[in-house]
């Protein structure tokens, strides 16, 4: 767990946010009709025991900080699917998600904690693909999934590839979280330490903000599972997550400084000679992919060495930063192919998308373009 302290060497360069703005998305996983994982004698729930700690994690994170704003997607024992749990975060404009489960596995010796964020590790493990089939197939209690989901299927290793070419905007943001959260879980709870890793979850994929999703422990363990259903377990865990948010938020306030004034976050290219071509802007129904792969709190000139050489380069502003972009096409295939080459010089580079020059949703943009390209 030692890791974090190079995240943090470039964690939150400037990223323009008061206290006040601050909104937490706290998500209880499962629910109602989905009662998520169940222990081997079948008397705890994954949902009653993520509710129990989500809503101990909202009240600990509004006693020790009344000036953030703390959003639950469930307060109680009802379904809510995925994208919808996104979608409430989305329009919170939330700037933190926190997704709250227990694991499960066929080996009843498997036990411990593990925090996961959005991504594909280098080495794939057959327990992550498994841990994110498990997680994702909620989808299939919901109505016209397949439309929602543009025919993803959970249980395809297949559909999984997609999130090699989504990196999160906010990868390093939500490791930060996440290693915070697995430090307490191993020390502060004396759980079984699993480790911070990445995987494909639907849920965090649709939010647009630093997101982790939190195994707290294997409900298929027997000694887990009595950790998990104890009152007294319940509320050490919660605890380890609200001191977690309690150092990132921290770290945050520490780290925002003062902010230039938002300019737009429409795309432009930075003029370096004639020769180069006109940005491609689309229109409502062609949304425009896009490279996204630096980003710098000041604006950096054409020929600048940061570039390593790509050229033309556009821009948007953003939440006080300079967003650089490569490559721009109508055609979510061809930046798929020219996202490969530019990961050869930025590893963490992923795809925006933009509407008439303005940033938009890359998955809503990705729907758009299967609807227009069946």
């Amino acid at each position: 767990m030692k890791r974090f302290s190079l995240i943090l060497l470039s964690f939150f360069v400037v990223i323009g946010l008061e206290a006040k703005d601050f909104t937490v998305v706290i998500d209880a996983g499962h629910g109602g009709k989905d009662p998520g994982a169940i222990s081997a004698n079948k008397k705890l729930y994954e949902k009653d025991v993520t509710l129990k700690v989500a809503l101990m994690v909202g009240e600990s994170i509004k006693k020790n900080h009344p000036e953030v704003k703390v959003l639950y997607t469930r307060k109680t024992d009802v379904f809510v699917g995925l994208n919808d749990r996104a979608r409430m975060a989305n329009k919170a404009n939330a700037d933190l998600f926190i997704s709250i489960h227990t694991n499960a596995a066929k080996s009843r010796t498997a036990k411990g904690a593990e925090t996961y964020t959005l991504g594909i590790e280098e080495e794939r493990t057959e327990r992550n693909l498994e841990i994110a089939k498990r997680e994702n197939g909620v989808i299939f209690l919901e109505d016209n999934h397949e439309k929602t989901y543009a025919n993803f299927n959970p249980n395809s290793p297949e559909s999984y590839i997609i999130f090699e070419y989504m990196q999160s905007e906010f990868v390093k943001e939500s490791i930060h979280m996440a290693q915070y959260v697995q430090e307490h879980l191993a020390s502060d709870a004396n759980r079984h330490d699993r480790g911070v890793r990445q995987a494909g979850f639907l849920v965090l994929n649709a939010t647009s903000m630093p997101s982790i999703l939190v195994e707290l422990g294997y409900i298929s363990n027997a000694e887990d599972a009595k950790y998990l259903g104890s009152e007294s377990g319940q509320k050490r865990m919660s605890r380890c997550i609200s001191e977690a948010f309690d150092k990132y938020y921290t770290d945050l306030m520490k780290l925002n400084a003062s902010q230039p004034a938002v300019e737009s976050t429409r795309s432009t290219t930075i003029p370096a000679s004639k020769e180069q071509p006109e940005a491609i802007q689309g229109d409502e129904q062609q949304p425009v992919f896009k490279v996204q792969f630096l980003s710098s709190s000041k604006r950096l000139a054409a020929e600048d060495k940061a570039f390593k050489g790509l050229k033309p380069v556009e821009f948007y502003y953003d939440k006080g930063l300079y967003k650089y972009t490569y490559g721009s096409s109508t055609n979510y295939n061809d930046i798929i192919r020219i996202k490969k080459k530019v990961n050869e010089k930025f590893k963490d580079a992923f795809i925006v998308a933009f509407v008439q020059g303005e940033r938009i949703d890359t998955q809503q943009a990705i729907a758009l373009f299967k609807q227009n390209n069946p």
